[in-house]
């Protein structure tokens, strides 16, 4: 255990208010997957404008396919880190007074054991059909290049919010709702520059929450919060997870 101090404002409403946390790839980066971008503006050694826009996806469908191809892999080969078990640890505790909204689209919080959140960007194991629109789970590693409709026999895509997109509408509102009504707000693992999720922290803050960000680097958000945790959240996590006592709180 470090000799991290939590403040009494977050051990109190996190034991006893309504909780949401917020996260985005520093979180994954964790479990050994790429973040957003590295320093030289890339995505996975990739240029996100011909990879993760609907142009692109226009223009060469099959480059674009074999790109989330290879991220669904990566995905399926990564763990859950501590990070993510002691967030599915927090919900079994909260229960309906917890809810994770996250930008990642890895699955990783899932197989961790969280089921009350919000996919803000999608998910990589959720496909869409281009011209019914169906959507629907899907796990597999092995399906043919460019995948096609069962229904319809469109052309189907990755079921991820692209650049230029807006979010899920029911998405965003539920996500709203829940930073309206928190009581306290964990930022973990994202740079907070990717609007409109990174306005729900302000969202919370203004309604009367404790804002608190996890994170080992500054950020956009980093003035803008009550108490900040500098350290990476597959650290601090687990510790204030402890620090709650949460056999005391079941």
């Amino acid at each position: 255990m470090s000799d991290t101090r939590f403040s009494e404002p977050l051990i109190d409403r996190l034991r006893h208010g309504r909780v949401l946390v917020l996260t985005g790839a520093g979180v994954s980066a964790e479990s050994g997957l790429s973040t957003f971008r590295s320093a030289d503006g890339l995505w996975e050694g990739r240029d996100p404008s011909e990879v993760a826009t609907p142009e692109a996806f226009r223009r060469d469908r099959e480059t674009v396919w074999r790109f989330y191809a290879e991220r669904r892999v990566n995905a399926a080969g990564a763990e859950p880190n501590p990070g993510h078990l002691a967030l599915a640890a927090l919900e079994t505790v909260r229960g309906d007074d917890f809810m994770l909204a996250t930008q990642n689209v890895d699955g990783l919080h899932e197989r961790a054991g969280n089921t009350r959140m919000v996919r803000l960007h999608g998910s990589l194991w959720r496909l869409r059909c281009t011209a019914c629109g169906d959507e629907r789970d899907d796990l597999r590693l092995d399906h043919p290049p460019l995948p096609r409709c069962s229904r319809c026999d469109g052309v189907l895509r990755p079921g991820v919010v692209w650049f230029g997109e807006p979010l899920p509408i029911d998405a965003m509102q539920r996500a709203v709702k829940a930073a309206e009504g928190a009581d306290v707000c964990l930022v973990a693992g994202t740079s907070s520059m990717v609007y409109p999720a990174a306005g729900l922290p302000d969202v919370a803050r203004a309604a009367g929450a404790w804002t608190v960000e996890i994170n080992p680097e500054r950020t956009a958000i980093s003035d803008r919060v009550d108490e900040r945790l500098e350290a990476a959240s597959g650290t601090i996590l687990p510790e204030l997870v402890e620090a709650l006592g949460l056999d005391e709180t079941s």
